[in-house]
């Protein structure tokens, strides 16, 4: 009988974590369809394209709730079940990546689950399994953000810096090991659902954010040029080529009237 009900904790997990809730504000907001803007996808990154940052933010919210509440009602459920803690986040990421909701055909008439990266989530899984987790993963996931400036980059490394978090916890005795495990699957789901980004970094290509924007406009106005006369600030416009030195003009010479004698 527990094992049906630890079952449904996690059936119920992914269709909760399978709410496109970046999908409802961008279209509640704007009239968008956000699986039209960039990416396509459902999760905060995009949703703040598609709608603006509070979208974003109001997006990247509702989805870390998801794996938070399949942990806190894990926990409800059956308290001692470590496993069941992590499986119900996991189940949660799953159905945000491949959301039930969120069903097409693609050319080749395959069916095919659309949704977000799991960012979302995976920080929400870790917050319910230990909250003070957010208050480090969080100032690390702004610092990677503006410091490389790729969200795909942020977003994968949040698994990482959980998957390190537990690791210490586990070796103080103060978590049990499935949440180690925990960071470490979602890092692999996370890496399969950015296939395409990780692609395009590989290719130069990937979306940039970040300081170093920021700090290229800064430096524009204070461009030094070069002894040849030209910028060395990328955005400048073209120099102007140098004038060429007029030519001394000397006076045309006159024309000497020539009287003859008579």
């Amino acid at each position: 009988m527990q094992v049906l009900i630890d079952a449904s904790v996690v059936l119920l997990a992914y269709i909760f974590g399978s709410i496109p809730f970046g999908l409802l504000i961008v279209k509640v907001g704007t009239g968008k369809d956000i699986r039209a803007v960039a990416s396509g996808r459902t999760g905060g990154t995009n949703a703040a394209r598609a709608g603006g940052a509070l979208a974003g933010a109001l997006t990247a919210l509702m989805d870390a709730l998801k794996g938070a509440a399949s942990v806190w009602v894990a926990h409800a459920v059956s308290p001692g079940n470590d496993w069941l803690h992590v499986l119900a986040p996991i189940a949660a990421i799953l159905g945000h990546n491949y959301s039930v909701f969120l069903t097409e055909r693609d050319a080749r008439f395959r069916l095919r689950f659309r949704g977000g990266a799991g960012g979302g989530p995976t920080v929400g899984g870790a917050f319910g399994l230990w909250w003070p987790s957010a208050l480090i993963v969080l100032p690390l996931g702004a610092l990677v953000f503006f410091g490389i400036g790729y969200a795909s980059v942020t977003t994968m490394s949040a698994a990482l810096i959980i998957t390190a978090i537990f690791a210490v916890r586990y070796s103080m005795g103060l978590a049990a090991l499935p949440d180690v495990f925990y960071g470490l699957i979602a890092f692999v789901l996370l890496a399969w659902a950015l296939r395409p980004n990780i692609h395009a970094l590989i290719a130069g290509r990937e979306r940039f954010h970040g300081w170093r924007p920021w700090k290229k406009d800064a430096q524009a106005p204070f461009a030094v040029r070069s002894p040849e006369g030209t910028s060395t600030d990328p955005t400048a416009s073209a120099p102007r080529p140098k004038p060429q030195p007029r030519r001394a003009r000397g006076r045309a010479p006159s024309k000497k009237t020539v009287t003859s004698k008579r």
